[in-house]
């Protein structure tokens, strides 16, 4: 198969995602998409007639977004109507799935030039007229009952024994880090300004990380998840723990230890990288910043969800015929402090390579968007420290992990 070479990656600031409060909530999440791949056209100077097609990721998929917001983005950014896009949905893994879908078509010589990325406002939550993940399947709810993630991201604290303490020490840690690699610029490579339709800035930065967050603020916020777990939420048919129960009897009482200060955060934000084949960079003298090695997915049990990350980078080393330790970096998605927790321990790997810029703990987590912006960070991440390699992993809703692989060129 041809290489798929990253020839850039760009993503929106992200702003905080509630409505009249976050800087980007009064722009429609279509136009802040548009500005991303505007910002990576004139970044890139590619010339958007050459683009086979845009993927984006997104997880709502109702209200405004809607009726295919590849397309229609690509139509607000005023780009040649001959441009297609795709909008796809694997829950949190939806940018991801962009990016690699995109990598696919070039690897296998069908495409050569393709833009990945996603686009989310959670100011902008439009009801998904269902009921949870079952969709109001009754009989997918018997055979796999399927609770809320914070639920789940408790679940996974109580089977392997963190503490409140535990995940709030590596929330700290991620604020810690965001503030540094905002101080020193370390986003500014990557980030588009975003303007209001009045053409006044919207925003330029970052608006979610809490400077100064330590362990003894933490303290005082209270779980999350615990009134939700004894819940009979509608449309299911039994309290959210009893579910837990059936299937995880040896957890006993789950111990709540998420909250607001240690899951991610809630934002608006779109993200778009450019993969090409090699032989398209040459001939229109684009210049690849990285190349993306090997893409997988997996899967595992759908109630506890958010435990796939490890499985599918597991799959993606093998499928590489690399180890972990050809590793240099890697970009875990900071669903819930848990999730990455669950994940160093699984894949034996010390925190001092993991996140290194911090997560979506303190940046926040634009659903559909943060696939594209991790596969960005971890290109400015292997350029700045000088290194060759980053495994990129989120997990998904429905017990799935997405990976990618990339190489610095």
């Amino acid at each position: 198969m041809r290489e798929a070479w990253i020839i850039d990656a760009v993503r929106s600031p992200r702003g905080r995602g509630k409505p009249g409060v976050g800087s980007l909530s009064n722009l429609h999440p279509q136009r802040c998409m548009a500005q991303v791949l505007n910002g990576l056209k004139d970044k890139t100077g590619i010339d958007p007639s050459l683009i086979e097609d845009v993927v984006l990721g997104c997880g709502t998929g109702s209200g405004d977004h809607a009726h295919d917001i590849a397309r229609m983005s690509v139509l607000d950014a005023g780009w040649p109507i001959s441009v297609t896009g795709v909008t796809l949905h694997r829950f949190c893994g939806s940018g991801q799935q962009a990016v690699n879908f995109a990598a696919t078509g070039v690897m296998s010589g069908q495409q050569e030039a393709v833009i990945g990325g996603g686009v989310e406002f959670m100011s902008r939550y439009s009801p998904l007229h269902a009921n949870g993940f079952h969709a109001n399947n009754e009989h997918l709810m018997r055979l796999h009952p399927q609770v809320p993630q914070g639920i789940s991201a408790d679940l996974i604290a109580t089977l392997e024994g963190f503490s409140r303490e535990d995940v709030d020490r590596y929330a700290v840690e991620s604020q810690t880090r965001a503030m540094k690699s905002i101080e020193d610029g370390r986003f500014r490579n990557a980030l588009i300004p975003i303007y209001n339709d009045d053409g006044t800035l919207a925003l330029d930065r970052d608006e979610h990380p809490r400077p100064g967050t330590t362990l003894e603020n933490l303290k005082d916020l209270q779980p999350s998840f615990a009134k939700m777990a004894g819940f009979h939420a509608e449309g299911f048919d039994r309290p959210f723990n009893e579910m837990v129960q059936q299937v995880y009897p040896q957890a006993g009482k789950l111990n709540h230890v998420h909250h607001a200060g240690n899951s991610s955060g809630v934002v608006d934000g779109a993200s778009a990288v450019l993969v090409v084949s090699p032989e398209f960079a040459k001939a229109h003298g684009l210049k690849p910043r990285a190349k993306i090695r090997q893409i997988a997915t997996a899967g595992t049990e759908p109630l506890i969800m958010l435990t796939a990350p490890a499985p599918a980078a597991q799959r993606c080393l093998q499928k590489a015929g690399m180890t972990k330790a050809d590793i240099d970096l890697w970009e875990i998605n900071e669903a819930f402090a848990a999730v990455v927790l669950k994940f160093m321990k699984d894949m034996d790997v010390d925190h001092s390579t993991v996140n290194v810029d911090g997560g979506a703990i303190a940046l926040g987590h634009p659903i559909g968007a943060t696939g594209g912006m991790l596969i960005g960070t971890a290109v400015d991440q292997l350029e700045r420290l000088d290194k060759q390699t980053a495994l990129i992993a989120m997990c998904t809703g429905g017990g799935m992990g997405t990976a990618t692989i990339i190489e610095r060129v």
